[in-house]
């Protein structure tokens, strides 16, 4: 008797994909920005003082801004996915026999036989017709929806975690080593970034780490030569 196949759940990555790009943009810029706004103050500053105020300014107004903006524009994509949802509910309602012969259509140009296309059409309709033609006609999946408060608490709150690390490390360093220890803090911090982000998604962790600690270093280095440029003026 042949063994019965046993059901087994799959997770995929591509599920992760709405909180995921919003919690390493979030993390990511935290800690570049906070470390670039840190090491820009401590080589123009002559006091920790005003660069822990600089730090805490920039992690709350960042933190904010991030959750703004994430929510702005990701509920700009929500509300095209709406309006779109919206008019082909209507279409579906006005013409179904047009929108039934698109879908045929679309799997024909798949590679469906005429007669295959038309059976697997009618059964994603039958067990939801909205659903099928909002997957299939509009490219919108359930993955892939936008969640305008998902995003913008993931990216607001991977913005302040990502933010208070280089901050801490301000706060522990002496003041004359201060910029080159927050810098390689930070870039140690982006470089564990990289990896978890590439490890949740899938993705080559080399990869993403080399990505995160390259551009993180460029934004650092160019922060502190403007501050020490600047500073020296200013004396």
């Amino acid at each position: 008797m042949p063994t019965k196949a046993l059901p087994h759940r799959e997770t995929h990555a591509v599920g992760r994909i709405g909180w995921l790009r919003a919690a390493v943009l979030g993390a990511n810029d935290g800690i570049v920005s906070t470390a670039s706004l840190i090491i820009g103050v401590a080589a123009a500053a002559d006091g920790k003082g005003a660069v822990m105020l600089a730090g805490i300014a920039g992690l709350v107004a960042g933190a904010m801004s991030m959750a703004a903006g994430e929510y702005v524009s990701v509920s700009s994509q929500a509300d095209t996915e709406k309006a779109d949802l919206t008019r082909e509910r209507s279409e579906l309602a006005q013409q179904p026999e047009a929108e039934h012969a698109e879908l045929v259509g679309i799997y024909k140009a798949r590679g469906l036989s005429d007669e295959l296309a038309e059976q697997v059409a009618a059964a994603l309709e039958g067990a939801g017709t909205l659903k099928a033609h909002a997957r299939d006609e509009l490219g919108i999946v359930e993955a892939y929806r936008a969640r305008p408060v998902q995003a913008a608490m993931a990216s607001a709150g991977t913005f302040s975690i990502g933010a208070g690390l280089p901050l801490a490390m301000a706060a522990l360093l002496p003041m004359a080593s201060l910029p080159l220890g927050v810098s390689l803090a930070s870039l140690a911090f982006l470089a564990l970034l990289g990896a978890l982000g590439a490890w949740a998604g899938g993705a080559p962790i080399a990869r993403g780490v080399m990505r995160v600690a390259f551009w993180g270093a460029i934004a650092m280095l160019v922060t502190y030569a403007i501050g020490s440029l600047f500073g020296t003026s200013v004396a």
